[in-house]
């Protein structure tokens, strides 16, 4: 996994630069990477995001122990990742393994805090894994329901069409990567299972 180098070394210099103690974390693919409102967005759960492009549950379970190395006393994990390892060809048992593996290493660092993952989404440059796609979602599903901190967030139904099929109008012209309705829709599931976060650390007036 050598191709990950610098963007495992960025990952690592952004958090050495940190001010504050993160208490919100963001990991996964480039789902997270390219939305450049993120940190902003949540900026009050301290929040930071641990994105990498083109990565995989594979690539995040294997590098969290170096990623994660001097980050302490977060509160609330959002994932997502595994649309990438279905690409390279992964089945949906091994990806459900990665990710059985990740949360474990989570849980190990952190204690029992909030881990929740977001559904695969339906994309259409993938639309021949659709099948694969679901019936992974609908197993990453039931590993959650087992624990209380764990949250499945399901975006794949609202990105369907009325036809079932990955709605164009979410999706960059690449058929891959969220446009800005995309992140909106995101942000607006997100919301609704508030959950997830940590407690404030700016309180509304």
């Amino acid at each position: 996994m050598f191709w990950y180098n610098e963007d495992i070394k960025r990952l690592k210099n952004d958090i050495e630069k940190l001010d504050y103690n993160p208490k919100l974390v963001f990991y996964g693919s480039s789902t997270f990477t390219l939305w450049n409102e993120l940190t902003s967005i949540y900026s009050e759960y301290n929040p930071i995001n641990l994105g990498f492009g083109g990565s995989t549950l594979a690539a995040c379970t294997w590098f969290f122990d170096d990623i994660f190395k001097d980050i302490k006393n977060i509160e609330s994990i959002v994932i997502y990742a595994g649309d990438n390892d279905l690409g390279d060809g992964r089945h949906p048992e091994e990806v459900l393994l990665f990710l059985e593996n990740l949360l474990a290493k989570i849980e190990d660092k952190f204690g029992e805090i909030k881990c929740s993952v977001i559904s695969i989404k339906p994309s259409i440059a993938r639309k021949n894994l659709q099948g694969s796609i679901h019936f992974t979602n609908s197993k990453i599903k039931e590993l959650l329901s087992k624990k209380q901190n764990h949250f499945y967030i399901n975006i794949y139904d609202l990105l369907l069409d009325e036809n079932g099929n990955p709605n164009h109008k979410y999706f960059e012209e690449d058929g891959l990567h969220f446009n800005n309705l995309g992140y909106q829709l995101v942000f607006r599931t997100l919301k609704l299972n508030s959950e997830i976060f940590p407690a404030k650390l700016v309180q509304e007036i």
